[in-house]
């Protein structure tokens, strides 16, 4: 008698289990589609923030944000080369990096007046800047280094010009001040950095590499020299400098040399020797 409780208990679980109604969605295909589109979203955004700050507008091509560094000069203060420095600057502006040319015997106060137009990536606020002391014989020194904050104003379109302090051997601020001139546009991004998506019977695929690429416009080719007709009077001319020389040879030299006379002559001279 013990033993029939949990057999009933067993049998009733199973007719539970196995004829119970089954979800709507059992079985179906589409119950993925929302986590899909999640996927694609995240992966769009992720390329769209690797690629360079492009911004998806509602209508019309992509932006691109694109900030502009003039590096106009600095001032330091400690001379650290055996004679006069040669400094240049390396910028860093997210993961790229740039470099200004060298002043050769810049010394304490050098002066560069580069302008660096660089993509600037979704939450980038910031940029690392680095002076070295060019070196012929050893490694560049470094001199100097700065993290700079980018002014709020200037991401709202206005131009923005400072002189930043620079951190050293000297201590954080000490080691002197750099003059930056920063501005901040946003521009279309080149229709080479994303193609659209075209709908064909069938099914979405993109649009053929041969239409994407811009169309070359042939160059016209330089036309080769139109020869001149051979006179009887340039014969005459050069064959009383040649009077050895067959007229039939000189006529060939000439049309060789596209009726040009003196080239003939020195082809004929050329001949002689």
């Amino acid at each position: 008698m013990t033993s029939a409780v949990p057999t009933d208990r067993n049998e009733e679980r199973r007719r539970r289990v196995l004829l119970g109604p089954l979800p709507a969605s059992f079985l179906r295909a589409d119950v993925a589609t929302d986590t899909l589109d999640a996927d694609y979203e995240a992966a769009l955004a992720l390329h769209q923030t690797m690629s360079g700050a492009m911004q998806m507008p509602a209508t019309g091509p992509p932006l691109q944000a694109r900030l502009s560094i003039t590096i106009a000069q600095a001032k330091l203060v400690k001379n650290y080369g055996l004679t006069r420095m040669d400094p240049y600057v390396r910028v860093r502006v997210g993961h790229c990096i740039y470099e200004t040319h060298t002043d050769p015997s810049g010394g304490k106060t050098p002066r560069w007046n580069k302008v660096i137009h660089c993509l600037l990536p979704p939450g980038v606020n910031s940029i690392y800047l680095e002076i070295f002391d060019e070196c012929s014989f050893t490694m560049d020194e470094l001199i100097a280094w700065a993290h700079i904050g980018i002014p709020p104003a200037v991401i709202k379109g206005e131009t923005h010009e400072d002189w930043y302090p620079l951190n050293g051997k000297q201590g954080d601020g000490m080691e002197g001040m750099i003059n930056l001139v920063l501005s901040y546009a946003v521009t279309p991004a080149p229709t080479m950095a994303y193609q659209p998506v075209m709908m064909f019977p069938g099914g979405m695929g993109y649009m053929p590499y041969q239409q994407a690429m811009p169309q070359q416009v042939p160059q016209p080719q330089p036309q080769p020299p139109q020869p001149q007709p051979v006179t009887e009077e340039q014969l005459e001319q050069i064959k009383e400098m040649f009077p050895s020389m067959e007229k039939e040879v000189i006529k060939s030299v000439l049309e060789a040399n596209n009726g040009d006379k003196d080239a003939a002559i020195n082809s004929l001279l050329q001949m002689s020797e």
